[in-house]
């Protein structure tokens, strides 16, 4: 085991700032039997209106796939979680007296516990000072983290084309977005080394990435990357944001052999775990990577359910954000949660991840076939995806016959046309251009150099997550003919 190295240096001038709450240093006591609790505004759970919920889910190993309606008593699970522990069936779900209370700002123990076991079963993280602390969904534990780490006016390093709402979120609180050059499979490591080697003035203290199934490109970074890209973490002082809410939805490398297909099921847990990308945590000596896990894409978005890997000292920083933010996840979620993966178990939850594998890998196979087949091969490009829920594909705008005349050679007005002609054919992809990271520095950097070769490209960003199958081919049918009909062919 490696011991992490201390980067509170990188916290930010709020993070630094904030102290304990001292009303939350007295919480320690509220279950103790010998103490009469009078120090906090914590309603008496009596009035609590909810005494059981009831929560039917289906089984593992889920053998009729995990979107079939369980229909035996052996193909379900009855969660009942009650407001006492002792009227629980199980001493290790979370009784709604206190999962609807106030505290626990990191998080209910036993659900934390669970999701430990996991990140160590999954990422086998090599240093021992790691922790689990809750949140509620990426999105809002990528704002605590910036707000930890960064001052306004601070640059941070980003994908070139990246999610909008992340890249809004930094904009908001007066943050520069540096981008760094992509291609098919993520981030360029020369690419990234050669900006941080030339860099003028104080360096970034983040990189912000999507690495796996990325949103919008859709590209996951290899482990030969992701050791490449830590190598310059290290050398440059910076922590790496591993944002990874699409990371379990991983799948084989596409083929257009059918039968080739079937032979690729992934059956057993170890094929499973093996098959996993290496993620940039399980990598980290340093403890300079902060993780952002969520539920929203491998349960439901609705949970509102997340958690941040980081080394402890880090984390603690964030919780005193959290104490005066959000204060906790929702007590409803994390009962039920709780109760569902407590009863599935380690192996049920693997299980079920496998069962998410095969449907998303058929997704994508059905996308990628139905881009090959509609879509005009002399003028685009695409890659099939390996992981997430998105797939692009590329159009070179300077073979649109009208792209010197009515577009001035501008390939964004070939997008805009594009897009256009889509929707006047009843199918939606949305624009690459929306994702775009945009930053000034200051001082100014030196940008990459302009790629001759594809200045000129454009893309489109679709997903395979959101319709039934036979929707999913009618739209990239559509989109397919519309862009026959607006490049002439």
């Amino acid at each position: 085991m490696s011991t992490v190295k201390d980067l509170t240096h990188l916290l930010s001038d709020e993070a630094k700032s904030r102290r304990n709450s001292p009303l939350k240093t007295a919480f320690k006591y509220f279950n103790d039997p010998n103490v009469v609790f009078l120090g906090g505004g914590l309603p008496l759970s009596d009035y609590f209106p909810w005494n059981k919920i009831t929560v039917e889910s289906p089984a593992p190993p889920f053998k009729n796939g995990i979107g079939a309606t369980p229909s035996t008593a052996e193909e379900k699970i009855i969660t009942e979680v009650s407001k006492n522990a002792a009227e629980n069936s199980r001493s290790d779900d979370i009784p709604l007296s206190r999962s609807l209370q106030y505290g626990h700002t990191g998080g209910q123990p036993e659900l934390l516990n669970f999701l430990r076991e996991h990140t160590q079963l999954i990422h086998k993280i090599p240093y021992s000072e790691w922790d689990i602390i809750q949140s509620i969904g990426n999105t809002q534990s990528w704002d605590g983290v910036l707000r930890t780490f960064t001052n306004r006016g601070d640059t941070i390093l980003v994908e070139d084309f990246s999610f909008p709402s992340a890249l809004e979120t930094a904009n908001a609180l007066g943050v520069i977005q540096f981008p760094i050059p992509t291609d098919d499979f993520g981030i360029i490591p020369e690419k990234l080394a050669e900006t941080l080697d030339n860099w003028v003035g104080a360096k970034p203290k983040l990189l912000y990435t999507i690495p796996t199934g990325q949103n919008p490109l859709g590209s996951s970074l290899s482990a030969d990357r992701r050791k490449a890209i830590y190598k310059i973490a290290q050398k440059h002082d910076f922590i790496i944001i591993e944002d990874e809410p699409y990371y379990f939805l991983q799948m084989d490398t596409y083929t257009k052999d059918v039968e080739a297909r079937q032979g690729k099921a992934v059956h057993s847990h170890k094929q499973f775990i093996d098959a996993l990308v290496t993620s940039f945590i399980s990598i980290d000596t340093e403890g300079r990577v902060v993780r952002l896990d969520s539920f929203s894409k491998v349960l439901a978005p609705g949970t509102r359910f997340g958690w941040i890997v980081a080394q402890k000292e880090l984390l603690q920083s964030i919780i005193k954000l959290h104490e005066t933010s959000i204060q906790s996840a929702s007590g409803f979620s994390s009962s039920i949660i709780n109760g569902l993966l407590n009863r599935w178990g380690q192996d049920g939850y693997i299980d079920w991840l496998i069962g998410l594998r095969a449907e998303y890998t058929h997704k994508r196979d059905v996308a990628i076939d139905a881009i090959e087949k509609y879509f005009p091969k002399q003028v685009t490009h695409y890659n099939p995806p390996v992981a997430g829920m998105f797939f692009t594909v590329q159009f070179d705008a300077s073979k649109h016959p009208n792209f010197a005349t009515e577009f001035d050679s501008d390939p964004l007005k070939v997008e805009t046309a594009l897009y256009e002609k889509g929707l006047d054919a009843g199918a939606l992809l949305i624009p690459g251009s929306w994702f775009t990271a945009k930053g000034q520095t200051n001082p100014p950097q030196k940008p990459q150099p302009v790629d001759e070769a594809t200045k000129n490209h454009i893309f489109f960003r679709g997903t395979y997550a959101a319709v039934p199958l036979d929707q999913l081919v009618l739209g990239l049918e559509r989109f397919g003919k519309a862009a026959h009909q607006e490049f002439g062919l």
